[in-house]
């Protein structure tokens, strides 16, 4: 177990009596005095100590002493104990003495002989007081840099931990934004869904949508020259700058169907229309850049429908798809395939029409009523010609009032009417397609007539 020593080392034997009766009275048992009458005697002694575990709080040395002197044995004492407190007790001590054992030896005191009793009490009392603070402040910095190593290993931990997490949010962005591209995020959000795992089997929802259906004139034509890799290199440089316009008017593309496009608008109607119209424009755009790609220039169709559909989950318990269910998809696809044959790149239907907010803002004219397979109603169709040339949409807008008497003169069966007017569309405006197939279609309607 160890102890607390108080050494007191002076040649003279009567000294060290005194000494040692005086720090027993002070010091009561809580501290072992050893005495040492030379400086060797000490040094051996401190080793011994210093090997048994005790603590030696006070050094007590006198300076003049045979073979070595106090400061020397100080200083060796230092070397072997640093945070011992020393005191040399002399009457005789040089300046130079102490000065080296303050320099080498950290000397806390040094007492005259012969001391006075009080002084020695209240030097010694505050000598190794000093020890036991110098102790207190050791453990607290070796507690406290015990601390900041936990802190440091903490702190590391943290940081890994934080890059572990951060790499995981990274790979679950990636993951999401990969999983909205087969999937979008548009379409979980209306089925009230904030992720692609939230989603279940038969999750639906009913809503007020508009469908846009955009295609390639002639793609089959068009990819008969290339390998499927320039085939499918051609679509997806033409979706890539038709993709962006769909969102920048709030709305998102269901699916791709081959090089169809099928878009859904939730907002207004007028969102479905500036769309289609901006990617009419942005086509022209896409042509100009490759010009010199050694193909014909593409031409699209775009027909759009509004109405309620159903957005919803089917398949299997291995296999789900998102879909959309409803007449009004079928509709917009026929629509877009009438742009084929009233060779016009853009066809709304009358629920669209009705659904507009700011129909004045547009360039629009009823060109036909149709029936659609499957359905009783008829179905009125509009052309938006605001993607036109100015000079054909100038034409169009010209002679607006002519075509709309003609249309009704025609509908009421009036064919007579409706040809001249028709005539007189072509006259004002001779690249009215519009208005030359019907006059095609009334002519073949008469040549019938008579060859029956």
């Amino acid at each position: 177990m160890s102890k607390n020593i108080i050494l007191c080392i002076d040649d003279e034997s009567t000294i060290l009596s005194s000494l040692k009766t005086e720090l027993k009275g002070i010091f009561s048992k809580d501290y072992l005095i050893e005495v040492a009458e030379s400086g060797d005697d000490a040094l051996e002694l401190v080793n011994e100590l210093l090997e048994d575990n005790h603590h030696i709080s006070l050094v007590i040395s006198d300076y003049l002493m045979p073979q070595m002197k106090g400061d020397e044995v100080l200083k060796h004492i230092h070397l072997k104990s640093p945070k011992t407190v020393k005191i040399m007790l002399t009457g005789q001590a040089t300046i130079e003495g102490v000065a080296n054992a303050i320099k080498d030896a950290r000397l806390y005191r040094y007492i005259s002989k012969p001391w006075q009793q009080e002084d020695f009490k209240l030097t010694v009392t505050e000598a190794v007081e000093r020890y036991k603070q110098d102790l207190k402040l050791e453990e607290k910095n070796a507690a406290l840099e015990e601390l900041t190593a936990q802190q440091a290993e903490l702190i590391e931990k943290l940081y890994l931990n934080e890059l572990h997490l951060q790499k995981i949010l990274e790979t679950e962005s990636k993951l999401k934004e990969i999983a909205s591209r087969f999937v979008p995020n548009e379409f979980l959000a209306l089925l009230g869904c904030n992720d692609l795992i939230d989603i279940r089997l038969g999750d639906a929802k009913q809503q007020d949508m508009s469908v846009l259906f955009c295609d390639i004139r002639d793609f089959t034509q068009l990819s008969e020259d290339m390998t499927p890799s320039e085939s499918f290199n051609f679509i997806n440089s033409y979706l890539s700058h038709m993709e962006p316009i769909i969102s920048q008017h709030r709305g998102f593309i269901d699916k791709y169907i081959g090089d169809a496009i099928m878009a859904l608008f939730s907002g207004n109607a007028d969102d479905a229309i500036d769309a289609g119209i901006a990617m009419l424009k942005n086509l022209e755009i896409y042509n100009q850049m490759h010009k010199d790609d050694n193909r014909p220039p593409i031409h699209i169709g775009i027909g759009i429908n509004t109405g309620s559909l159903i957005l919803g989950t089917v398949g299997g318990e291995k296999r789900m798809d998102g879909t959309v269910v409803s007449d009004s998809v079928n509709l917009s696809s026929r629509i877009e395939n009438l742009t084929k044959n009233y060779k016009v790149p853009l066809l709304i239907t009358h629920h669209t029409f009705i659904a507009l907010k700011n129909p004045a803002n547009y360039a629009i004219r009823m060109i036909d009523s149709i029936q659609v397979k499957g359905k009783e109603e008829l179905i009125t169709v509009y052309e938006v010609f605001e993607s036109d040339t100015e000079n054909l949409k100038a034409a169009k807008l010209a002679t607006l009032d002519l075509f709309n008497q003609a249309i009704s003169f025609y509908n009421q069966k009036n064919f007579e009417q409706a040809q001249l007017l028709f005539i007189q569309c072509l006259a004002s405006n001779p690249h009215d397609s519009v208005s030359k197939i019907y006059l095609t279609r009334m002519f073949n309607n008469s040549l019938g007539a008579c060859q029956n």
